[in-house]
């Protein structure tokens, strides 16, 4: 009996003593496997404690889970998304084929800039387009009404009757902080895809870029983040969620991203955008200079505008002479009598774009001074400069 009951009672110890080490022992060991994991100490962490299975410190995520570049990334487009349009435009191209007008349908990105309806876009993206329509982040559209467009910069304005509680304006930046290396986000609809978050880095600044009839934007942002079609118009954006620029364009064989893109800097929008929703165009100063030839010594005046501010001011074009033989009239063109030009206040000018973005820098009534070379000796004149819708577009011809 004794032999049995010892028996009974060593058993009991023995399942007493699994069940310790399958609970609370286990819980013993994880705690002391806990204690002994290394640490690592992050002053974003929300969560706290160690990982017992050498994993992934939870320590790294915040309270929802996200680190810290994956909070920065919901944060940017969680603040503008709703800012972002996607834009759809009708209108007709040639048919070769039969020498009519066919359908044809664009699209585009936008930004909402106020509360009363005013939408940021390129300029391509609304050109010719017979109608305009742009959907909002809730899915509703209204057609938009033309307000103006600065061709040169491809930028456009145009505007929806929405209510206020539906416009969401983009919060706008300052692009002359920019350094390449910095995170930059993009926005848009490409390929109908509409508010399309990518993400990527400045990869460089101060590009040229020629957008409309070979004009050329200086101060490009170059970025790698991927824009395609469909992406023009739309917010580059800083980790703050600040528009710093306008995505236009792209380079690539292919027509689809290739990590090379490129934005207008939104201190260039900033400077036109007013005059667009003032007037619906730029008003540019006028030096009253319509073509030059490009020469190796610098602009030769080729037209200038009658009673211009340059004529105005005692710039000379080529000398026209007219002489009759019978019936016609002969006309001789002397262009060693036209000005050649060196210098827009002192600073150099080699082509017809350094020129215009030489004069394109001061405001109209400005007085600036002309760098000459006449009769081969240097003079400088000064031209007080007018004003005008568009400004005259300077042309340049190789001579």
């Amino acid at each position: 009996m004794k032999q049995v009951f010892a028996c009974f009672l060593s058993a009991l110890m023995a399942a007493l003593l699994t069940v310790w080490l399958t609970n609370d022992g286990q819980q013993a060991i994880e705690a002391q496997d806990q204690d002994n994991a290394p640490s690592l100490t992050f002053p974003n962490g929300n969560q706290r404690g160690k990982n017992p299975h050498g994993g992934v410190d939870r320590r790294l995520f915040n309270a929802d889970g996200l680190s810290s570049e994956e909070a920065v990334n919901v944060a940017v487009y969680e603040h503008v998304n709703k800012s972002v349009v996607n834009i759809t435009t009708k209108s007709t191209r040639p048919d070769g084929l039969f020498f009519m007008d066919v359908p044809a349908e664009g699209t585009g990105s936008g930004s909402v800039i106020d509360s009363t309806g005013h939408i940021l876009t390129n300029f391509h993206v609304v050109e010719d387009a017979r109608t305009v329509s742009v959907t909002l982040y809730n899915g509703k559209s209204y057609d938009a009404a033309f307000v103006g467009a600065d061709a040169f910069n491809d930028v456009a304005v145009i505007k929806v009757d929405a209510p206020k509680d539906v416009l969401y304006p983009v919060v706008f930046g300052d692009s002359s902080s920019l350094k390449v290396g910095m995170k930059v986000f993009a926005i848009g609809n490409p390929f109908g895809l509409e508010r399309t978050l990518t993400t990527g880095i400045i990869s460089s600044l101060n590009r040229s870029l020629k957008i409309h009839q070979n004009r050329t934007i200086k101060s490009i942002i170059q970025i790698d983040a991927a824009i395609n079609p469909g992406n023009s118009g739309g917010p580059l954006l800083d980790s703050h969620g600040r528009l710093i620029g306008m995505n236009t364009a792209i380079a690539s064989k292919t027509g689809q991203s290739s990590g090379v893109g490129f934005a207008i800097p939104v201190n260039l929008v900033s400077r036109v955008v007013p005059q667009l929703i003032t007037h619906g165009r730029v008003i540019r100063p006028e030096i009253g200079i319509q073509q030059v030839y490009e020469t190796e010594a610098g602009l030769l005046i080729a037209v200038l505008t009658p009673k211009g501010p340059a004529e105005l001011a005692g710039l000379h074009g080529p000398k026209i002479e007219r002489r009759r033989r019978g019936l016609l009239i002969i006309e001789r063109i002397d262009r060693s009598a036209a000005d050649l030009i060196i210098a827009v206040d002192g600073e150099e000018v080699s082509t017809a774009d350094d020129f215009l973005s030489a004069i394109e820098k001061r405001q109209p009534n400005d007085v600036v001074t002309i760098t000459i070379i006449r009769e081969g000796r240097k003079q400088k004149i000064q031209v007080k400069l007018g004003g005008g819708p568009e400004g005259k577009r300077v042309e340049s011809t190789p001579l």
